[in-house]
């Protein structure tokens, strides 16, 4: 073998920095285009309607959408309750946005996508920004329960081919699995609560003490209930080496507590 063959390739490590992207804010009146039942608790909604330069950029990016809760402020105008979901897919040709309810409890999100059909209005706001992960890593980890699937499989969507990933997902039981589409070498670990409560149960902790992970360098990225997200970075810190600067952890929510996202990350 020829010593160049057998050198170590070097990575520049500014570009594997994250990079932050502002966006203006925008406010935007949509309605229902399509809805479609894709797991047992997950329903697409494709939304169509003022989508004229729409930007995002990143994975997790996150949209505000605001569902009318029938009160009235002290200005005379509607109320509505917002509540933040990834931008599954934008589809810039065919002016229409794809968004992902899981269906859980009673809240506003889940009462309005049961209801959603073709012609439902529906406000959103946002992106406010991106944040870019480059793909250049060794492999890449991606973690999460059923409210992180809409943004794994938008990044798995994205990746180029041949890029290594492990995903390890968190939903009840088969039922909720849902479908990956991706050009990426993927290995998915579906973890099972089987009936446990969502957020109470420690089986993403658990199957990734069993994993045989991948050498080399790699980004983690971790999305589910807060305190099950924060433990999960303190896991990968201690036990499979994860560089505290290539891993973005993610409370998507906050068990108890209504509308709450919380980031852990140096």
């Amino acid at each position: 073998m020829s010593t160049a063959s057998a050198a170590v390739q070097t990575v520049d490590p500014e570009s594997r920095a994250p990079r932050r992207v502002r966006h203006e804010p925008r406010r935007r009146k949509l309605e229902v285009r399509q809805v479609e039942k894709i797991a047992a608790h997950m329903i697409r909604v494709t939304l169509g309607g003022d989508l004229d330069g729409f930007t995002s950029l990143g994975f997790d990016d996150h949209v505000k959408l605001f569902f009318p809760n029938g009160k009235t402020g002290d200005d005379g105008q509607p109320q509505a309750d917002s509540r933040d979901y990834t931008p599954r897919r934008y589809d810039a040709a065919a002016r229409t946005l794809d968004i992902e309810f899981v269906i859980h409890d009673a809240g506003p999100a889940t009462r309005w996508a049961e209801q959603a059909k073709p012609g439902t209005p529906l406000e959103i706001g946002g992106p406010r920004g991106s944040f870019i992960i480059p793909d250049n890593f060794d492999w890449h980890l991606l973690i999460g329960d059923d409210t992180a699937l809409p943004a794994i499989a938008r990044r798995l969507a994205e990746l180029p081919a041949g890029t290594r990933v492990v995903v390890l997902a968190e939903v009840d039981g088969p039922d909720d699995e849902v479908a990956f589409t991706s050009a990426a070498n993927v290995s998915v670990t579906w973890a099972h609560r089987n009936g446990a409560e969502a957020g109470a149960s420690d089986v993403l902790s658990r199957t990734l003490e069993t994993m045989k992970l991948p050498a080399g360098d790699y980004y983690a990225w971790v999305a589910c209930e807060s305190l099950t997200a924060k433990g999960l970075r303190a896991q990968l810190l201690a036990d499979h080496g994860a560089n505290p600067k290539w891993i973005r952890a993610a409370g998507y929510w906050r068990r108890g507590a209504i509308a709450v996202h919380d980031n852990f990350n140096d």
